[in-house]
């Protein structure tokens, strides 16, 4: 099985989890919305045993049992930890992975808290780059 890898956005982090993934959810609770500055935040699930990490990601206590890491370089949010609800397991946001095509998400999760606009998406108009610089 080939290894799925990603990074920071300043590379200064980057990991490596050898076995398969547990999930890929698409997270729809306002804590990841809050933590990334974004609608909804993807999340891919290794055993913790799976995982690798090169350099040394800075650690934010979101709840009582939660751990968020991020690159205290360049801020990017990386993995979640919740040795009470996910023993064993680390979730990673997806946005970081090298090849985010091999890895589709196979469920939303936490859509009561889902913003509504979220839904109608696909309706917006599309641009392949900046509107006006295509």
């Amino acid at each position: 099985m080939t290894a799925t890898t990603g990074r920071c956005l300043c590379g200064a982090i980057s990991y490596s989890a050898s076995g398969p993934a547990e999930h890929h959810a698409l997270c729809h609770c306002s804590d990841c919305r809050h933590w990334a500055g974004a609608p909804v935040v993807g999340w891919i699930a290794f055993q913790e045993a799976d995982l690798s990490i090169e350099g040394s990601p800075a650690t934010y206590r979101s709840s009582e049992h939660g751990m968020r890491e991020f690159c205290g370089n360049c801020g990017t949010g990386l993995f979640y930890r919740n040795a009470e609800m996910l023993p064993g397991i680390v979730d990673i946001q997806s946005g970081t992975l090298d090849d985010m095509a091999a890895h589709a998400p196979t469920a939303q999760i936490m859509v009561k808290e889902r913003v509504e606009w979220v839904q109608a998406m696909t309706e917006l108009p599309e641009f392949q780059t900046y509107p006006g610089m295509d």
